[in-house]
């Protein structure tokens, strides 16, 4: 089973861009479909990004569509969430969430799907 590190997080005023990292320790990250939720403070935790194991297949919530970009290098065992054009109410800390499969191209977007999750980092925006 992996474990998750994530970093990049940070204040930053609105309009700003932040790439966030998760970094994988253990074996077969290849093999894992993982994805980016955030939670809000008050709020429940709600689905940002997937991508498959394969890295073939992506799906962001549509509210993000245009401005997030989730990526992942299986060399750098390294998960990937690019943000930009940030807004004041995506403050959050977010987090990314790793589920093992079979299946190369499939995402999953429900976070009951993910059973390996890290420890979260804190993104700020400013208005």
């Amino acid at each position: 089973q992996v474990q998750l590190q994530e970093s990049g997080g940070g204040v930053v005023q609105a309009g700003a861009s932040l790439r966030l990292s998760c970094v994988a320790s253990g074996r077969a990250f290849n093999s894992y479909a993982m994805a980016w939720f955030r939670q809000a403070p008050g709020n429940d935790r709600e689905f940002v990004a997937a991508v498959s194991w394969g890295g073939s297949n992506t799906y962001l919530a549509d509210s993000l569509k245009g401005r997030f970009t989730v990526s992942r290098d299986n060399a750098k065992n390294t998960l990937y969430l690019q943000m930009n054009s940030l807004k004041p109410e995506e403050t959050a800390v977010y987090y990314c969430a790793a589920k093992r499969t079979y299946y190369a191209s499939t995402y999953y977007d429900t976070e009951e799907e993910y059973d390996v999750w890290g420890q979260g980092t804190q993104v700020t925006v400013s208005s």
